[in-house]
């Protein structure tokens, strides 16, 4: 069944369960009853799909304060794109109605600071299983290893860990003739957000559309396709 949730309201619920999450005022438990399970067995409709990282210290259901069915999460190791994620975030978005597609990237990402690693040292992955992944984070640390970032790890890791969420929002956005007539006639919106390990926030900076975001945002909240 259709979920049809406009996107601002499923940001919204998303925005909201995370401050919850982040301010320890998580709803408790996640248990189903029977009725609530026999009803899942019919389908599912799902109001966000979040294309995020395998990092088990970011769950998506659980950082976003949502339950069973709430949410059409893809994890991978860098949250990053490749045919299968945008078959899947596809697939979701037609056949579902679900309108939010969020590319959630982490603070302290293990692909991007292999990445990073990687191409300072010039040693190759440990496979090319590996190396698949390494390879499509590579474009974006490319151009901010031709900076001033160089110098500064810390800093370098950030903006390459932002720089990957942006490309793989993008990606999404311009990488498939279904999304785009989804963005252009339905509705869908693509963001990007970056979650932190240290205080449990989540700051969406990528595609957010204005008028989506509080006044008492950060700017980097306030994000343009």
């Amino acid at each position: 069944m259709p979920n049809r949730l406009p996107a601002i309201e499923a940001f919204r619920r998303l925005r909201d369960g995370n401050r919850r999450f982040a301010a320890n005022l998580s709803s408790s438990g996640t248990a189903l009853t029977q009725k609530e399970l026999a009803g899942m067995l019919a389908g599912q409709s799902p109001f966000a799909i979040i294309l995020g990282c395998s990092d088990s210290r970011v769950p998506a259901e659980i950082i976003f304060d949502q339950g069973f069915g709430d949410l059409f999460v893809i994890r991978v190791a860098g949250n990053i794109v490749a045919p299968s994620q945008v078959g899947s975030v596809e697939f979701a978005a037609s056949r579902y109605g679900t309108r939010l597609v969020v590319v959630l990237g982490h603070s302290c990402c293990g692909a991007v600071n292999a990445t990073i690693d990687a191409m300072l040292s010039g040693a190759d992955a440990e496979s090319d299983n590996i190396g698949s992944i390494v390879k499509r984070v590579k474009p974006v640390v490319a151009g901010l290893l031709e900076t001033d970032l160089r110098n500064d790890h810390d800093a370098l890791v950030h903006a390459a860990i932002r720089a990957n969420v942006r490309a793989s929002a993008d990606h999404l956005r311009h990488g498939s003739p279904i999304i785009e007539s989804l963005i252009e006639r339905e509705g869908l919106h693509v963001i990007g957000a970056e979650y932190s390990l240290k205080t449990g926030l989540v700051d969406f900076f990528d595609g957010l559309p204005e008028d989506w975001a509080d006044r008492d945002e950060p700017m980097s909240a306030r994000g343009s396709f």
